[in-house]
């Protein structure tokens, strides 16, 4: 028997337990049995521990329905994990305002059902991963109004439609990971939460104190594609940035809008259905790591401008329908067959079809909307100076020639004349001699 008056703290991850949870029923607890071999369900009796602040039982075998309880069976948790085991039914729908929740970790079970409307009460939630579940549910605009929300995890549900507009002024402001892969949203990409993605926008991360999201007790963790692999972050670092919306069913051109996320690190739009060009908006995302837009409809040429990434490691536009030679420089020498195979207007190295002359001095498809404006005025002004000079001097021409034709006709008919007068005064004097 555990002594549960007097203990605050049991931590017993990571070893080989077996059989049903011990259920505490002090007041103040914190208590991780992560990684184990634990199993059953688990008992409403938990919820009696009102005081708990740390519960994580991830990657255990635990089954059965969540009860009920858990969404409000106290003020002071901050952390419930339930990762990696085979719960089945509904999410809580009852998390009371006023509650302390930091993070909600539920990925990887058979969780099914809406996504709480309730959440909206967690005003201190950082982590929400829903990810792996059975979820049906549209997108869950309204957490937008969570203020401290960094990461949402969505990928591999049944969620769908549309992303639709929000009423929401400046939606997920503080999102820096967003994860919407393997589900079936549909429509354009969502310009709106794109353009207020403030976290990851203009990062000073030489003046930003690095550190891991969580405290003392607990840190935070996820699992994120990128880079092309899967890989577990046991730690989140706060200037770690990534958006996935792969593997939807996403139309319409990529807004070009992406291009002010500046401090994003990775970028995955692979596997939907876009069209249009790769931006020429992209070249301002100076510490992206890994672009994957495979698996699209995309169009027109790779744009010189992108051999500014430097930071870029991965690079995957494979299976599009783009066009023209592949640009030289920087880390574009690096990348290898795979990054654009089944394009095949591509051309130049690493690829083996040469450019011809043409393909190479084709000038860009794309003009950025601040060239575009300032061009027109420029062709519209010199149109009209042009316009001017030229009337002008038609309308001197013009007067000019007809007092030129009138000084033709007055010197012809004056030497016509005096061609007569000649022919009489000759006549004349003739007369006179003979």
């Amino acid at each position: 028997m555990l002594p549960w008056s007097s203990m605050e703290i049991l931590d017993l991850h990571s070893n080989l337990l077996q059989g049903p949870l011990p259920t505490p029923l002090n007041s103040k607890f914190f208590l991780s049995v992560s990684h184990n071999k634990l199993s059953g369900e688990i008992a409403p009796l938990i919820c009696k521990a009102s005081s708990m602040s740390v519960l994580d039982l991830s990657s255990n075998n635990f089954g059965g329905m969540l009860p009920h309880c858990l969404g409000n069976f106290g003020k002071d948790i901050f952390v419930m994990n339930l990762r990696r085991n085979q719960f089945h039914g509904t999410i809580p729908q009852t998390f009371l305002k006023g509650n302390s929740i930091r993070t909600l970790d539920f990925i990887g079970n058979q969780l099914e059902g809406q996504v709480p409307r309730s959440l909206i009460n967690c005003r201190e939630l950082e982590v929400l991963d829903l990810g792996n579940n059975k979820i049906n549910d549209t997108f869950p605009h309204w957490l937008g109004a969570l203020p401290k929300l960094n990461v949402l995890v969505l990928h591999s549900n049944h969620f769908h439609g549309h992303i639709e507009f929000s009423k929401i002024k400046s939606p997920f402001m503080s999102l820096r990971i967003i994860d919407l892969a393997h589900n079936d949203f549909e429509g354009d990409l969502p310009k709106m939460y794109l353009r207020s993605l403030k976290a990851i926008m203009n990062i000073d991360e030489g003046n930003v104190t690095r550190r891991y999201m969580g405290d003392t007790y607990y840190e935070d963790s996820t699992v994120v594609t990128i880079k092309g692999l899967e890989m577990k972050f046991v730690k989140i670092l706060n200037t770690f940035t990534t958006i996935d919306s792969s593997n939807n069913k996403f139309q319409g051109e990529i807004p070009k809008c992406i291009g002010n996320l500046n401090s994003l690190r990775g970028l995955n739009l692979s596997n939907n259905y876009l069209i249009g060009h790769i931006p020429l908006s992209f070249k301002n995302l100076k510490m992206l790591e890994s672009l994957d837009l495979s698996s699209d409809n995309l169009s027109g040429r790779i744009p010189q401008e992108l051999t500014s990434l430097t930071f870029l490691e991965v690079l995957n536009i494979s299976q599009n329908h783009l066009t023209g030679f592949i640009p030289h420089g920087s880390q574009f020498q690096t990348f290898g067959n795979d990054s654009y195979y089944e394009n095949s207007g591509l051309c130049g190295f690493p690829l083996s079809k040469r450019c011809t002359t043409d393909e190479v001095l084709e000038p860009s498809q794309e003009i950025e909307p601040e060239f575009e404006i300032g061009i027109d005025w420029k062709i519209t002004l010199m149109g009209y100076g042009c316009g001017l000079v030229i009337g002008f001097s038609l309308s001197y021409l013009i007067s000019l020639s007809g007092k030129l034709e009138w000084l033709v006709r007055f010197i012809h008919k004056n030497i016509h004349k005096k061609i007569i007068r000649n022919k009489r005064s000759t006549h004349r004097r003739g007369a006179r001699r003979s």
